[in-house]
């Protein structure tokens, strides 16, 4: 009877079959509030009325889109980045689709982590790691500015910035090597995190501190594979985080994939009730939306079966679940992972209460984003 419903649904949710269109005022199904959970990624400089994402937007009701400028699939440029113009024609097509406003995401941390390229006619940029070694928070904010303020006039509404991640092994080849934390000291990395959220409020711009509980330590590289930190985490990683919400600073808080066997003894953080409910929401007063990192990375998707691995991040406290579409491409993701939430729900297995609250988390801070961007 199991397979029978998730094929079910799964097939309803492939051949593009449109909700019922909600009525004025009334509650929204669950398809809606399950479509505002997915942030997907897609291929395409330009979208058509046929495009696989605009159908996500208009029939699956995705609450966000992440945008690149390299697909890694395909080892090639131009995958939604191409220039000024071509970008904001780009995101102004998406959310002309959408029925409620749509998260539209950048990775555009500075350095070598950055997808508005200077030889693309974007703003050159450093690195956090240069501009923390440099200390100067008049420089961080300067260079912040230009960010926020260049993403806003493109369209984009969330940068996944800052990294909070302390620089505790320089060799940790996805933080260190990529110089992506500004120091190993958390009372530095929180200065100018600061900084960086400032300036993307002032722009209308939210922003995402990232991974929590902490990468900075790891030895390996969560897009690779299974990586436990449990040996080499410390508390002082959860510093910055925790500052950050004590001054209402985080909009969003980015999840890590790291194993660590200190807080969870079986699942990794992106998929721990005890790291992202009982931690990040109830000791660390967290209230906001939480995201996962991308759900397609090795360190899920190579261990856990798909719907495990949804069931179980929702069930520890993830709002949206993100899936890049940029190690593997899968064009369907959305429908699929929208079926198989749908499913669970029916099932009894998420309790249609957990729906509702990162739904109502959502639209809460898509609500103060649109007063953001209106305000004079």
């Amino acid at each position: 009877m199991r397979q029978i419903l998730i094929a079910a649904i799964t097939l309803a949710f492939l051949a593009g079959a449109t909700p019922a269109p909600a009525v004025s005022g009334a509650e929204p199904g669950l398809d809606v509030k399950v479509g505002q959970m997915i942030m997907v990624g897609f291929r395409g400089l330009s979208v058509s009325d046929e495009h696989p994402i605009a159908r996500d937007i208009r029939q699956r009701r995705i609450g966000g889109v992440i945008l690149f400028d390299y697909d890694v699939p395909s080892r090639t440029y131009g995958r939604n980045i191409e220039s000024p113009k071509q970008l904001k024609a780009l995101t102004a097509s998406l959310q002309q689709r959408a029925g409620i406003p749509l998260f539209v995401a950048v990775d555009q941390e500075g350095g070598k982590i950055g997808r508005l390229k200077e030889k693309n006619g974007f703003p050159p940029t450093l690195s956090q790691k240069r501009l923390g070694v440099l200390d100067d928070l008049n420089k961080t904010a300067r260079q912040a500015e230009v960010t926020a303020k260049t993403l806003a006039g493109l369209g984009i509404n969330l940068n996944f910035v800052p990294v909070v991640d302390l620089d505790l092994n320089p060799e940790n080849p996805v933080i260190g090597k990529l110089e992506r934390s500004f120091s190993r000291s958390p009372a530095t990395v929180t200065r100018h995190a600061l900084a960086v959220i400032d300036a993307h409020r002032r722009n209308g711009v939210l922003t995402a501190p990232k991974h929590f509980p902490g990468h900075g330590s790891a030895a390996g590289d969560t897009h690779d594979g299974f990586v436990d930190v449990t040996d080499r985490w410390s508390a002082v990683e959860l510093e910055p985080f925790r500052s950050l919400i004590r001054q209402d600073k985080a909009d969003l808080v980015m999840t890590a994939h790291v194993f660590n066997g200190k807080l969870d003894p079986v699942w990794p953080a992106t998929l721990s009730r005890k790291t992202l409910t009982d931690l990040l929401r109830q000791e660390m007063g967290f209230a906001g939306v939480v995201i996962s990192d991308d759900m397609q990375m090795k360190a899920i998707a190579a261990r856990y079966g798909l719907e495990t691995a949804i069931r179980q991040a929702i069930l520890a406290g993830a709002d949206i679940l993100l899936f890049a579409n940029n190690s593997v491409y899968e064009e369907d993701i959305a429908a699929r992972v929208a079926a198989m939430i749908c499913a669970l729900v029916e099932k009894g297995e998420i309790p249609r209460e957990r729906i509702d609250a990162s739904y109502g988390r959502i639209m809460k801070l898509k609500e103060r984003l649109k007063k953001q961007r209106t305000a004079p």
